[in-house]
């Protein structure tokens, strides 16, 4: 597509293809809420996002040989203020899956302060905090333009905030600001990183605790499989603020496939510290840097575990 291969009509086909292959997998997986797959983007919030802002030229990387890191992803600097005119293209996204699922659609957007860090402020804008206010404001619109739409669930991906741990208050006002006035379930996803499979951070949600708990976000999802569920105690104080834990219980950075036993085992140990009406079980993170035959057994897997874990709680 980038080489100008694919036509228009080719490009739309294409995606639609992939939106319909995931979809497929996880309801043939049993799914209770799907997503898109986020298969018409190259990655959850890279130049699809970016090349639909205004006030942006694009950065050479750092480094172009050598073992992927993000040193080698793309960048932009802001060379005046950054607008959306035409939106982020997440209503599109909803209008094409809506269509082709029964199930409850949960849409997945990238938050500020992760999407700020790809660009550089420039002299336009004081420092990646003040983009994220910028992007904020973008973002918040477009929000408002799902729920229009007829989306009901939400996710904002911020893996920047358990990155850089060090604002936690600040981060709650940019949440805040962001979902403000938006008429919909939020989730909040954190995590520490997943390109090419690898983390960017040191791996704990403790500095974010307390002030985390004050954002308006009604489910929180935490990465707790890769970690051998270090931190699954969290999960009392997200329970006891009134929200719901999303526990991250397959590893999505790991090849071996959880057996249903595994994430039973998983879930029993999360119900220790979060009752099942707040409990909600989702992979530690998305699984586009794993194998699609690995995805599929493994949300297999998942969802054996959670009917295995339903049927002992109802008995």
């Amino acid at each position: 597509m980038r080489r100008g291969e694919y036509g228009p009509a080719d490009i739309q086909e294409t995606l639609n293809d992939a939106v319909d292959v995931a979809l497929r997998d996880q309801e043939d997986a049993g799914v209770d809420i799907v997503s898109d797959g986020e298969m018409r983007r190259l990655g959850f919030f890279t130049a699809d996002f970016y090349n639909r802002l205004t006030g942006l030229r694009t950065l050479p990387p750092e480094r172009r040989l050598g073992p992927a890191a993000h040193d080698q992803r793309e960048r932009y600097q802001a060379i005046e203020s950054i607008h959306a005119p035409e939106g982020l293209g997440l209503v599109a996204e909803f209008e094409y899956v809506r269509r082709r699922t029964t199930r409850p659609v949960k849409i997945p957007c990238p938050g500020p302060f992760t999407l700020a860090g790809r660009i550089v402020p420039g002299g336009v804008y004081r420092d990646r905090m003040d983009v994220a206010q910028a992007l904020s404001e973008i973002i918040n619109a477009e929000l408002h333009a799902l729920v229009k739409a007829g989306v009901t669930i939400i996710q904002l991906d911020e893996p920047s905030y358990a990155v850089h741990p060090d604002a936690p208050k600040t981060f709650v006002e940019l949440f805040n600001q962001t979902v403000q006035g938006v008429d919909a379930r939020i989730g909040l996803h954190l995590c520490f990183g997943n390109f090419v499979g690898r983390p960017v951070a040191r791996r704990t949600y403790q500095p974010l605790f307390p002030h985390i708990l004050d954002t308006r976000a009604d489910e929180l999802a935490l990465e707790f499989a890769n970690r051998e569920l270090a931190e699954i105690e969290l999960g009392k104080q997200v329970a006891e603020a009134g929200k719901t834990l999303a526990a991250g219980l397959i590893d999505v950075k790991n090849y071996y496939l959880e057996t249903p036993e595994d994430v039973a085992a998983r879930i029993q140990a999360a119900l220790k510290h979060a009752p099942p009406e707040q409990l909600a079980i989702v992979p530690d993170c998305g699984f586009s840097q794993t194998a699609r035959w690995a995805a599929r057994a493994k949300l297999r897997s998942m969802v054996e575990g959670v009917r295995w874990v339903r049927r002992t709680l109802a008995g």
